[in-house]
């Protein structure tokens, strides 16, 4: 990895005085979203797909929600669901985002920003520099990209797999795409992230937690130790 050009980025960045969008996905509890927007998560997110492990049912995830509503945006996290059960989620949850991790199309994504009147997070799956391609059809219809590793072999979850790809194939991204980066993040290569990385936010699930589905409050404090320790810049700066 190239010294210079991390200290550049993260140099640039702070003189712009950006300060990247945490999101903190799969919610499921009480006591994990208060921790969450209390440390500063800008986003929570409530995974509405039966086979994760942080799956949530929207009624209870709006009752959630209503605890972050104002101190952090809710996101509402889909998989190639229908019109029935957007309608169920976004009554129930009233969410202020809407993230499709599914392999919805760009005429859907349309069709659902027309439905709802609600910003759209598209989710692309990336495993090497080819995929980078997939964003192009969803540019000017999604709001933002939300640019996850993309699953294993053989596993049924789109994201909240622990693992990540490749981050310096996004140094050839165009600079006006915006987006979340998602993927494997924990507290030990945040701070790589933050550096290597352009993205305006990120996105983590699995990376705090101790099982799957099942926040841990020390490791949501952990993160967000290291985060805000790098968002100070090098020591003597």
């Amino acid at each position: 990895m190239d010294a210079i050009w991390l200290d550049s980025c993260r140099i640039s960045c702070q003189v712009a005085g950006m300060k990247p969008d945490i999101k903190i996905c799969g919610l499921k509890t009480p006591e994990a979203l208060e921790r969450a927007v209390r440390r500063g998560a800008s986003h929570v997110g409530f995974i509405f797909f039966e086979k994760s492990p942080r799956n949530i049912e929207p009624d209870i995830a709006g009752r959630l929600a209503e605890a972050a509503r104002g101190a952090a945006k809710v996101v509402a996290v889909t998989v190639n669901a229908d019109n029935d059960y957007l309608d169920e989620i976004v009554d129930l949850v009233k969410p202020d985002i809407l993230q499709l991790h599914g392999n919805e199309s760009p005429e859907r994504l349309l069709n659902i920003k027309a439905l709802y009147g609600l910003p759209v997070m598209k989710a692309i799956s990336i495993r090497d520099a080819a995929d980078l391609a997939k964003i192009d059809p969803y540019i000017g219809i999604a709001d933002r990209f939300l640019l996850d590793a993309k699953a294993p072999a053989g596993s049924e979850l789109p994201g909240g797999n622990g693992v990540s790809f490749d981050w310096t194939i996004l140094r050839s991204l165009d600079g006006s795409v915006d987006y979340m980066l998602s993927g494997g993040l924990n507290k030990d290569n945040v701070a790589e992230a933050l550096a290597e990385t352009r993205a305006s936010g990120l996105d983590l699930s699995s990376g705090v937690e101790s099982a799957p589905g099942v926040k841990d409050l020390s490791m949501i404090d952990a993160f967000f130790d290291v985060v805000n320790d790098w968002s100070k810049g090098p020591k003597g700066a």
